[in-house]
């Protein structure tokens, strides 16, 4: 049967590490240059209502490392649930293609990707969430932390796609999750009460950075304005200026805290340039692991048989740990 990961509770919490190993394996046998091609002869479509510099090389560099083909579709390749149904799409799609990936506006339209397409979906990003951002952003801690025991995100921001999905990670791994947002601004009320009631992690709101910030291990923002909210980017602007990522806030956060970043970034608006490019920041580790991280994801969604998985040996630790890194 076909798997998609649409979400990152797609995934259980052992699933969820068996990424982790192998996305560590596979970053280790590229810069020992001698990648597995797991993927050889396979082919990848990529659907884009949105574009995106990472989201695009990171697929398609993956791809290729993987020894398989990725196809880049632009909005005027495919106009989804306008030109064509997105039902129609997702059978067509299947017929040529072994993965479909797709970075949309609407949630559904992914949704509807999944449910008809005869291949694995991997969500790129809807205006809902961004699964794998965030998955390759968790690594990246793991990677640098050493273990994920005790940890402490703070995001700070709109509560946006990737603090839905900062939200579904929290189902699966605990975690102290404080999301901080300005009045009116907040994440969705439903994922936040189904995170609650997992009751896996503490998760709490708040509108006061400096209070949050303390003794955080992550602090972690986003744009003030995403695409698609480019007429309220002036009022944003205004709203948002309490919630800055600076030098004041790192402070208060203490010097174990890592500083993360989803990118694009405005420097200047949501982190200042002391920040993003100082010695707490991760960012562009975290930038560089989306490959790896999808790399992993791409190659579990399409070897699916037992021989095949005994293969790859994805065996999850039972804990926090990073051994599977060092």
């Amino acid at each position: 049967m076909k798997r998609d990961f649409l979400h990152i509770t797609d995934f259980t919490t052992d699933e969820i590490h068996e990424v982790f190993n192998l996305a560590s394996r596979l970053k280790t046998e590229l810069r020992n240059g001698n990648p597995t091609q797991y993927l050889k002869g396979k082919s990848l479509a990529m659907i884009f209502q949105k574009p995106s510099a990472r989201t695009r090389v990171s697929f398609e560099t993956g791809m290729y490392q993987l020894g398989g083909h990725a196809l880049y579709l632009s909005p005027a390749d495919i106009g989804m649930g306008k030109r064509e149904a997105t039902k129609d799409i997702a059978r067509v799609m299947s017929r040529y293609n072994d993965l479909i990936m797709a970075r949309v506006f609407d949630h559904q339209h992914v949704l509807d990707l999944g449910e008809y397409a005869t291949v694995p979906v991997i969500n790129g990003l809807t205006d809902y969430n961004h699964p794998c951002q965030v998955m390759a952003d968790i690594f990246t801690v793991l990677e640098h932390r050493g273990n994920l025991d005790d940890l402490k995100v703070v995001y700070v921001g709109d509560g946006n796609n990737v603090a839905h999905s900062w939200l579904n990670l929290a189902q699966r791994l605990p975690m102290e999750l404080v999301i901080v947002s300005p009045e009116g601004y907040e994440v969705e009320e439903e994922i936040l009460e189904t995170t609650k009631d997992a009751g896996l992690s503490n998760v709490s709101i708040s509108h006061e950075p400096m209070d949050a910030v303390v003794d955080a291990d992550v602090i972690y923002t986003d744009v003030w304005a995403s695409m698609g909210q480019e007429e309220e980017a002036a009022k944003r602007k205004k709203v948002f200026q309490p919630f800055q990522v600076n030098a004041e806030l790192m402070a208060a956060a203490g010097s174990q805290a890592y500083f993360m970043h989803c990118l694009p970034a405005h420097r200047g608006e949501e982190v200042t340039d002391e920040v993003i490019d100082g010695e707490q920041s991760i960012v562009f580790d975290e930038a560089e692991n989306r490959l790896h991280v999808q790399k992993a994801i791409m190659v579990m969604l399409t070897i699916t048989t037992a021989q095949d998985s005994n293969f790859l040996s994805l065996q999850g630790p039972s804990d926090n740990s990073a051994d599977a890194m060092r």
